[in-house]
């Protein structure tokens, strides 16, 4: 039922069930992404995002699947991508649509994208984990102009690996400025910025973080992204996200979140998304 899903909000939720918090099992989320991609908010979700270590036991739990039953994103360190690639192509069950690539500490801004280009050389969406440092600007700007994207992390187990709104802000302006594309990972599966009422950790939403895109888009200034990043007004944000072109997706392309049940429940709460596109969610998610 794509059709009763809003453009804004089709794709947007990569499932990344098997990562903290959820952590979710292997044999349990494998059957889980299948019937997500069966039920009526199937449009909502994007690829099945895994660690590349567990390659192989993807293709054990997926060994009675029919061929090319979901697709598959693989996370993965940059060293390691070539052997990824190859492990994740010999399991039929699945499509390989991905590639999220980590930068482990040391390894220079400039050696990536042609470190890359070696190890790939098909039409694979790849993200290139931008790291919270002084590499940042040269990554982006490198990445500029290639078929690489962007993968911004927005939380994580500890409160610093939660980036502020100002630091969000200028990595989303820093990107769209570049032409880069972008995805999101951990801390992002509530609809609007919160403080998390069991850890204390301020939590960014992806809808603020869709409508922040949006905004530096039209050129607005760090500032202006701040106070959009930070909005907690559920009716403001939605009514903004209404008004969002589906343009915005071509820049923010998807999340990880660890549970497709919270992002689309709180979108249905918040009009942006008819009922009964998540009525069988409850079921799916048990």
């Amino acid at each position: 039922m794509t059709s009763q899903i809003p453009p804004v909000l089709v794709g947007l939720f990569d499932d990344a069930a098997v990562f903290p918090p959820g952590s979710l099992p292997l044999e349990e989320a494998v059957p889980a992404h299948v019937a997500h991609m069966r039920g009526a908010h199937a449009g909502l979700v994007g690829a099945f995002v895994l660690a590349a270590k567990d390659i192989d036991r993807l293709a054990e739990l997926t060994a009675d699947l029919p061929e090319g039953s979901f697709d598959l994103s693989v996370t993965v360190a940059l060293p390691d991508v070539s052997a990824a690639l190859a492990a994740a192509r010999r399991i039929p069950a699945v499509r390989l649509v991905g590639l999220e690539v980590a930068v482990p500490d040391g390894v220079a801004a400039d050696t990536v994208v042609p470190t890359l280009a070696a190890a790939i050389g098909d039409d694979l969406t790849v993200y290139v984990e931008v790291p919270r440092d002084n590499r940042r600007e040269a990554l982006l700007a490198g990445l500029a102009g290639t078929p690489y994207l962007a993968k911004f992390r927005t939380g994580g187990m500890r409160a610093d690996l939660y980036p502020d709104e100002h630091e969000l802000a200028a990595a989303v302006l820093a990107a769209t400025r570049a032409g880069v594309a972008f995805k999101a990972t951990a801390g992002l599966h509530h609809a609007l910025r919160n403080t998390d009422p069991e850890t204390g950790f301020e939590q960014h939403g992806f809808l603020n973080l869709l409508v922040a895109t949006d905004a530096a888009l039209k050129g607005a200034e760090e500032t202006e992204l701040v106070e959009l990043l930070a909005d907690r007004d559920g009716d403001r944000v939605a009514e903004q996200v209404h008004a969002l072109s589906p343009q915005v997706r071509d820049v923010f392309r998807s999340f990880g979140t660890c549970s497709i049940a919270e992002p689309a429940t709180e979108s249905a709460g918040l009009g942006l998304l008819p009922a009964a596109t998540v009525a069988d969610l409850t079921e799916v998610s048990a």
